[in-house]
């Protein structure tokens, strides 16, 4: 076809000849003059004089080895050759403007991709959903890549540049990394509706209570940062917990829990997982709280990470670093 042999003949000639700048340079020119087709009227629309334009015109038929105008004294018209490649000339310079706005809109963290882990339990809380949809609304054109993962696990990602962000329950962080707190919640047992503390009281109970009871657990290699913390407050409480099941799922704990094979300790928020069977009570022993961190690396990140690390700290300005202690 006409079309393939002449253009791609010109196009691959016009890329040898010239440099990126004065390549785009010379098809604004032309385009110009094309749409125009009249030198005068064209040098006013670029901004520049005509007896330059004019030299620069010729000397891209000159390199290219083809007339695209055809002159006369009262006139200037297109030519074949003219009229396609200022058809393929549009083209290029429309890819270009889209490249420039991919590139800028990248830079402002509105395209692209951003990997989140995060552990289990932290979706539960509703503030969380609601930076992801705000998120989302905001910039539809970046996708995460949302991973669930245990807390240990998520902050190793981070740390290894794995994913960008990460949502976990505290724990000990490798140093290089940052943790804000997102939210504080309560720690509620977990009991059997038929456990005799299941009816006894709804303003909750001591751990204590439970030191005879079999617990439902994550297994401590799982690097649930619950793990610790109902070690440590068993331990203050006077016993150790004895686990009889282990299940690396929340909805497996709590099942478990409901078909009368121990009682376990979570979250407050897991109360809105209404299951038969189950019911919840609010520990009352000091420091029964629990926390969900976003946690980064320190220095810069992507300006994705950092619009939807606002959104979610926008209410939670506390800043913890490397090497806390759960």
């Amino acid at each position: 076809m006409i079309r393939s042999n002449i253009l791609f003949d010109l196009f691959d000639s016009f890329y040898d000849l010239f440099g990126i700048d004065m390549e785009l340079r010379h098809l604004r020119y032309f385009i110009a003059v094309a749409e125009e087709l009249h030198f005068g009227r064209a040098a006013q629309v670029l901004g520049i004089s005509q007896p330059p334009l004019s030299q620069q015109i010729q000397a891209l038929e000159q390199e290219l080895g083809a007339r695209l105008f055809e002159r006369t004294n009262r006139r200037v018209e297109l030519n074949e050759a003219g009229r396609l490649f200022l058809e393929e000339a549009r083209l290029v310079l429309a890819q270009v403007e889209k490249a420039a706005d991919v590139a800028r809109r990248a830079q402002l963290g509105e395209l692209g991709e951003m990997k989140i882990g995060f552990t289990s339990s932290a979706p539960f809380n509703s503030n969380i959903p609601k930076a992801i949809h705000a998120f989302r609304q905001r910039f539809p054109a970046v996708h995460l890549d949302l991973r669930e993962m245990s807390s240990r696990d998520v902050a190793q990602a981070v740390f290894d540049e794995a994913i960008e962000l990460g949502l976990m329950r505290p724990m000990p962080l490798p140093d290089g990394l940052v943790a804000t707190e997102l939210l504080r919640e309560p720690l509620v047992a977990v009991l059997n509706v038929s456990h005799p503390l299941a009816t006894s009281s709804d303003q909750g109970l001591y751990l204590e209570s439970l030191a005879n009871e079999p617990f439902v657990f994550f297994p401590r290699s799982y690097g649930s940062g619950l793990h610790a913390q109902l070690l440590n407050l068993a331990r203050q409480a006077g016993f150790n917990p004895h686990f009889a099941q282990e299940a690396r799922e929340v909805m497996t704990i709590i099942g478990l829990v409901s078909a009368g094979l121990g009682v376990s300790v979570l979250p407050a928020s897991f109360q809105r997982m209404r299951i038969d069977g189950v019911v919840y009570r609010t520990l009352l022993d000091e420091g029964a709280m629990t926390a969900v961190w976003l946690v980064q690396r320190k220095g810069a990140s992507s300006p994705m990470a950092e619009a939807f690390a606002r959104l979610l700290t926008h209410q939670a300005p506390t800043r913890l670093s490397g090497s806390v202690d759960a």
